[in-house]
């Protein structure tokens, strides 16, 4: 296939979805957990992704300073072991929006099991459809000529970035928001040469990055596989209580009013069985509370489980031409800093041009 017409794909790091877990399942959702699976999802997304053969290089990126052709962007909005939510939005670098889904899926325990677990993950049907959606249009609506614009536009971003005083005015943007071609640099321009070769420094670090995002997942998947079916459990076990609980509820309360009705009644008989109805519907309803109590047990058996998970960044060494440099933080935070450091190679090697 021609080069020129082959996507490259960041897939960026989800937002975890904590500002839109509803209030009755605040007390189920650990936030920890979220923010470590909205690093853990994008990885597997990617995997699939580039495992498919259809696109260029598919990275995860940690970040919006990094320009690729095809931006893929997700958000959590529920994973308990028992069931996945995805939200996914997928744009291209003129800042043409494709589209936006929504992805469910619920899976067994036959999911869970060491085998099944060997071969993939229990929610890999979820990251096949997603990769099949993303192919299926770029089919069905994205010409060869709009590709070729696609990556050409990207690079014009990434040059105007760096130099925008050269290339800030070699794209428009439109009305409707979309990035168009306004000229072309010399196909002997010294300065865009020099852009080349920054963003091929930008990929080369972005491909460590994804060594980190590897090694993350990787150690990550046992103690998150066993979360994940434990969860899975507990969550099937807390519906069950609180349908019990529920169940309890309305036929002790049924009980009672029938038990309050028939004591006021003139008839003895009926008397001394509603004040058996009022005491059977007074255990009914106490034995609801105590299913209730038996369901935050299961809330906190969840919380518990995820507090050893944390996606800790060693520092890392990057060595120039002239010297070390040391970046730390998060990983998103070290490639932020890797973003200044390049913008400063480039104005040492263009003397503040």
């Amino acid at each position: 296939m021609d080069e020129a017409l082959i996507l490259d794909v960041g897939v960026h790091v989800f937002d975890p979805g904590i500002d839109e877990v509803e209030d009755d399942e605040l007390d189920r959702t650990n936030f920890d957990i979220r923010r470590a699976e909205a690093r853990y999802t994008p990885y597997l997304m990617a995997d699939t992704l580039q495992r498919s053969g259809n696109w260029g290089v598919v990275r995860v990126i940690p970040g919006d300073r990094s320009v690729m052709d095809i931006n893929v962007e997700g958000k959590l909005l529920l994973s308990n072991g028992e069931g996945m939510i995805i939200e996914v939005s997928v744009s291209d670098a003129t800042g043409r929006h494709w589209y936006t889904k929504t992805y469910e899926e619920h899976i067994s325990q036959y999911n869970y099991e060491p085998r099944q677990r060997q071969l993939h993950d229990p929610f890999q049907v979820i990251y096949n459809q997603i990769a099949n959606d993303l192919l299926e249009y770029r089919q069905e609506n994205v010409a060869d000529e709009s590709i070729r614009n696609i990556r050409t536009v990207a690079e014009l971003r990434f040059a105007a970035e760096f130099a925008p005083e050269i290339y800030g005015d070699y794209l428009t943007t439109d009305e409707d928001g979309i990035r168009q071609v306004a000229r072309l640099p010399a196909e002997n321009d010294p300065n865009m040469a020099r852009i080349r070769e920054i963003r091929e420094r930008d990929y080369l670090f972005v491909d460590t990055i994804q060594d980190y995002y590897a090694t993350f997942v990787r150690e990550m998947r046992g103690p998150y596989d066993a979360w994940r079916e434990v969860s899975f459990q507990e969550t099937l076990a807390l519906e069950d209580a609180e349908r019990s609980a529920r169940r309890r509820f309305i036929t002790g309360a049924a009980a009672i009013a029938g038990g309050i009705a028939a004591v006021g009644s003139n008839n003895a008989a009926a008397q001394t069985a509603g004040i058996v109805g009022v005491g059977a519907g007074a255990y009914l309803v106490r034995s609801g509370f105590d299913r209730s109590a038996e369901a935050e047990m299961h809330i906190a058996a969840l919380q518990e489980i995820g507090e050893s998970m944390n996606s800790e960044v060693a520092p890392k060494v990057i060595e120039l031409e002239d010297r070390s440099i040391m970046l730390t933080g998060t990983v998103e935070e070290q490639y932020e800093q890797w973003q200044d450091i390049l913008m400063e190679i480039y104005r040492t090697e263009t003397g503040g041009l």
